[in-house]
Order: C-alpha cells, then sequence, then structure tokens
C-alpha cells in the first residue's frame, strides 16, 4: 500500500472506535497518531471523542511532556497527566524485561482510565518497532491496547512524511526531530534504576542538545570509581564534541559522572538491548 491508502485505512480504524485515548508520549509517533484522530474526529463532527493521557515522572524527559502539553492545546484536545513515578520502585532491579513490567503497570492504569469512560486506549506503535526487542510490545497485547498505527502499515517513515504535512505547526515540526525513548533504556539490564541516574542522565542530554547536537544517549554505568557516562552520537557530530571536550567532561562531572567517554560506534537505535 502507499502512503495514502495506509492513511485511509488508519481513518477507518480509529473512526471505528467511537472514542479514543492516545497515550502520548509527546515522541514523534503518538504525536502523528493524535494529530491525526484529533482531525478526523473533527472531521466526523465529535472533536470531543479524542482525548489524550502523558505519563509523567523522572524516567520521561520533561520537555516531552511539555511538548505533549502544548500539542493538545494547540489542538484543543482534553489532556490528563498520570504520575508513574512509583514505577520505579518497581522496577528498580532492572531486568532484561523491565520494558515488559513497566508498560504493564502503566498501561494497566491508562486502560482503567481509558475504560472508565468507554473508550479505546491507543499507542503509537508502528510497524518498524517490532523490528527490535520489545518486551513492552507483550504487554500492550495483553491488556488489549490498540496499534492503530501499526495496524495500518505505517511505518516510521511514513509517519515521518504524514506529520510533517500537518497544518498544526507544533505537529508538523515534530517530523523533523530525532527519536526519543524512556530515560530508562540508558542503564544497562541488571544496574539498578534511580530517581538520581534519570536526572543525571537527562540533564546530561539536555546539556548537549542545547549545544546543537542532535541524536543524543547517554548511557550510565556504574564503575567502582563511581559513574561513567558513555555519549553516543551520530557519527557526523562526533568531532565536533572534541571542540568541547574539556569543558563537556567538567560539566558532567558537576551533573554527577566520575568518568566521561564518547562511544566510537557512534548513535545506534536499540543498542543496549545488544548486552
Amino acid at each position: 500500500m502507499n502512503l495514502e491508502e495506509k492513511l485511509n485505512k488508519l481513518e477507518e480504524i480509529i473512526t471505528g472506535y467511537g472514542q479514543m485515548i492516545v497515550a502520548l508520549s509527546g515522541g514523534v509517533d503518538s504525536t502523528f497518531l493524535l494529530t491525526f484522530a484529533a482531525e478526523k474526529f473533527a472531521e466526523a463532527g465529535c472533536p470531543d471523542n479524542v482525548a489524550a493521557i502523558t505519563a509523567v515522572g523522572p524516567q520521561f524527559a520533561e520537555d516531552e511532556s511539555g511538548f505533549a502539553e502544548r500539542l493538545c492545546e494547540s489542538l484543543s484536545v482534553s489532556h490528563k497527566k498520570l504520575d508513574a513515578s512509583h514505577i520505579i520502585e518497581q522496577i528498580k532491579e532492572n531486568p532484561s524485561d523491565r520494558c515488559y513490567h513497566c508498560k504493564k503497570a502503566l498501561f494497566s492504569e491508562m486502560k482503567a482510565k481509558a475504560d472508565l469512560v468507554g473508550s479505546v486506549l491507543a499507542d503509537g506503535t508502528n510497524l518498524d518497532d517490532l523490528d527490535d526487542y520489545r518486551p513492552g510490545y507483550k504487554a500492550i497485547q495483553e491488556l488489549g491496547v490498540a496499534s492503530p498505527l501499526k495496524e495500518a502499515g505505517l511505518t516510521k517513515a511514513d509517519i515521518r512524511q504524514a506529520l510533517a504535512m500537518t497544518g498544526i505547526r507544533e505537529a508538523s515540526d515534530k517530523a523533523e526531530m530525532p527519536a526519543f525513548a524512556c530515560l530508562m533504556t540508558r542503564i544497562p539490564f541488571g544496574e539498578e534504576i534511580t530517581e538520581t541516574k534519570l536526572r543525571m542522565i537527562y540533564a546530561a542530554e539536555e546539556y548537549l542538545k542545547q549545544r546543537g547536537f542532535t541524536q543524543v544517549r547517554v548511557r550510565c554505568h556504574e564503575t567502582a570509581g563511581g559513574y561513567l557516562a558513555r555519549i553516543e552520537l551520530n557519527r557526523d557530530e562526533m568531532d565536533r564534541l572534541n571542540e568541547i571536550a574539556a569543558e563537556c567532561e567538567a560539566d558532567f562531572k558537576g551533573i554527577g559522572f566520575r568518568f566521561v567517554t564518547l562511544d566510537l560506534g557512534g548513535y545506534e537505535k536499540g543498542k543496549m538491548n545488544a548486552l
């Protein structure tokens, strides 16, 4: 199917729900899903039949949740926040199926709220997500959460293309932004998840993004001497880090890291899953 055919199928799927709540992370996929759904429900004369819910807590980047709030305002969509801080304690031992337990707890709470108002809870899983290690998707399936983007056959490239064509600036600007993920993915399996680590990771990534680096990951590793920051960047931006290496090391130490390194392999989606 071409993109137009996929979007027609997506419209058929979501309008068939009657009412829906989008699990809005503030990332590219859920941003597109909400924007598209808001447009189609408005065209059908029932704009109030779509709403959004966003999980907040130290494991989620503040700029992503802030974006989610602004997007809902621009779309005139009802938006609720769900405090998910307590989930960190439940999965602090960080097993390899951490994402399963996290999603199960998080989406169980979201699903309960959606069921209460008779809505279908939908997430932003797309077709490309199935190519990576995604234990969280198992939890989503078990709970009966809908994944309309995947069902319509949309890939990440399709979603970025469609998002860029929307007339909502807040949404279309997101099409060019790099992929993001929960901050817990920066901590190797088996190493304890703490709020301190998560806040350090977020501060370090914000530091690099404010200096013009685009695709950024700061992995936090435990060593005998303290926390080690392993920076992943796009290969074409790695040389530029050398220009601010001394400043970066000093500032990362101020954040709480003892050692600062650059991953010579560069950024790679799902790299931590190889562990």
